[in-house]
């Protein structure tokens, strides 16, 4: 190591005078004398690494002002909270990796009142006794669902999961291969099946199953029939499925129960909201379903969950599984998911209060004004690097949620001027994704699409467009 580089090591100061800088004192002030120790000790390491590979290069900064400047950094980068707001412009509403539905303010209030102290999550208040605290939730369930009885997990993988363990451990459960899905996140119906213990029955053809071929499968050992909403995929052309009502009889004709994984689970006819329709709950139950599980985040509106709702009898079997209270939800869903399910009691104004369905039913028109409106800023802002135009495009719900149906939008499309078109546009995109609050499109056709169906602020959006760092 030549002499110059061991004198530099040598000169860096001690973690003692560190934390005696004025700029230092601030931040242990703030943040305690463990971290900003912990964060001057890292420093200095990293700065006494560098000086022994710079060689006969130039030596970092080693003075008192940048290494407290440093420290700053660290220690803001290491506080910064792990999630955080995006802007969601890939035109995808319910996006799983985004978070799927935004909750109303309703839900936000809910949880920040049960969060603050205690509350009266597994206490009776009147009786003076333990409660149960599916109780906050269950009326409100069998109101809108017609369903007997209603218990609620942490979400739908963990409702199949509970069910199918509960009620057919050991057992063969009969579904249709059409059935057999896997959605995000590598869940495989055969593979929960299996994880419950349960045995999976595979009956019919991928594109064509009938009555008879359930009734063929029907067993000594047979627990329950099961029908499996096919979320991100539909079939189409030469196809035949056994529809719950004729699957239900079929099921009680064996005195054995029918559940239905509905998914995304709505609770209300969409049509009236210009939307496709999508079997809601109750109709499942009112075509003789016995259970149907559902998710809480996705047509529904609200916090992540899985419900499970139908007969009282197969829900105090379920309940009493061991399973249900490492499955269970804390307050703040709780609190949340009950503040969504009043909404619900008004439905003609449900549109205006729970964002997921205000998004999903955004009028084209009003998400090509917003495009208009922006335009001239994402247009300054780029220059000349690329041309920014509003063009027609098609939103998706997401989540499994009629997968094949679109959603007229429109978008900005930013497409990069460069020859090196494909470069130019992922630099595009890692530019936007940078801003203060990251802003996440989607590329297509060597452009950076900005579907603004999810945009609610465009004022905040416009502000940080002069923080764009394009190189």
């Amino acid at each position: 190591m030549p002499q110059s580089v061991r004198s530099l090591q040598a000169a860096l100061p001690s973690v003692d005078r560190i934390l005696g800088l004025p700029d230092v004192r601030r931040l242990i002030d703030r943040h305690g004398r463990t971290l900003v120790t912990e964060t001057a000790r890292t420093v200095l390491a990293a700065l006494r690494a560098d000086l022994g590979t710079t060689g006969g290069g130039a030596s970092p900064d080693i003075g008192d002002d940048t290494i407290a400047a440093n420290m700053e950094a660290q220690i803001a980068a290491l506080l910064t909270p792990p999630l955080a707001p995006v802007f969601n412009l890939t035109g995808t509403v319910l996006h799983t990796n985004l978070g799927r539905a935004p909750l109303p303010e309703e839900a936000l209030e809910a949880m920040a009142a049960v969060a603050r102290g205690a509350s009266n999550l597994e206490y009776d208040v009147k009786a003076g006794k333990r409660g149960d605290r599916d109780s906050h939730l269950e009326d409100w369930i069998r109101r809108l669902t017609g369903a007997e009885a209603a218990t609620v997990v942490n979400n739908n993988a963990a409702a199949v999961l509970l069910l199918l363990n509960s009620l057919a451990l050991r057992k063969e459960v009969p579904v249709s291969r059409g059935e057999l899905i896997e959605i995000g996140g590598a869940f495989r119906i055969p593979d929960i099946m299996a994880r419950a213990g349960a045995k999976l029955v595979e009956v019919g053809t991928t594109n064509r199953t009938h009555p008879h071929d359930f009734q063929n499968a029907l067993g000594p050992r047979t627990a329950l029939l099961m029908k499996v909403h096919t979320s991100n995929y539909e079939v189409q052309g030469f196809t035949a499925a056994v529809a719950e009502r004729d699957l239900a009889a079929l099921a009680h004709d064996a005195e054995l129960p029918l559940a239905v994984d509905l998914g995304s689970g709505t609770l209300v006819d969409l049509r009236p909201y210009g939307l496709p329709h999508e079997p809601t709950v109750a109709e499942t139950l009112q075509a003789g379903a016995d259970l149907v599980t559902f998710s809480g985040d996705k047509l529904l509106g609200g916090p992540q969950a899985g419900i499970i709702a139908g007969r009282a009898d197969l829900i105090a079997r379920i309940k009493r599984n061991p399973m249900k209270r490492a499955l269970r939800v804390d307050k703040m869903t709780i609190a949340a998911l009950g503040a969504v399910l009043q909404l619900y009691a008004t439905p003609e104004k449900l549109a205006e209060r729970l964002p997921a369905l205000r998004l999903l039913s955004r009028a084209e028109a009003d998400i090509r004004a917003a495009a208009e409106r922006l335009l001239p800023a994402v247009t300054e802002r780029v220059g000349e690097r690329a041309t920014v135009a509003v063009i027609a495009c098609q939103s998706q719900i997401g989540s499994g949620a009629l997968p094949v149906d679109a959603l007229p939008s429109a978008a900005l499309a930013i497409r990069p001027t460069t020859k090196k078109a494909g470069a130019a546009v992922k630099r595009l995109a890692a530019a936007f994704r940078a801003l203060p609050v990251p802003v996440i499109g989607r590329i297509a056709d060597n452009a950076l699409v900005f579907d603004l169906r999810c945009l609610d602020d465009e004022p905040a959006f416009a502000a940080q467009l002069d923080r764009l760092q394009l190189g």
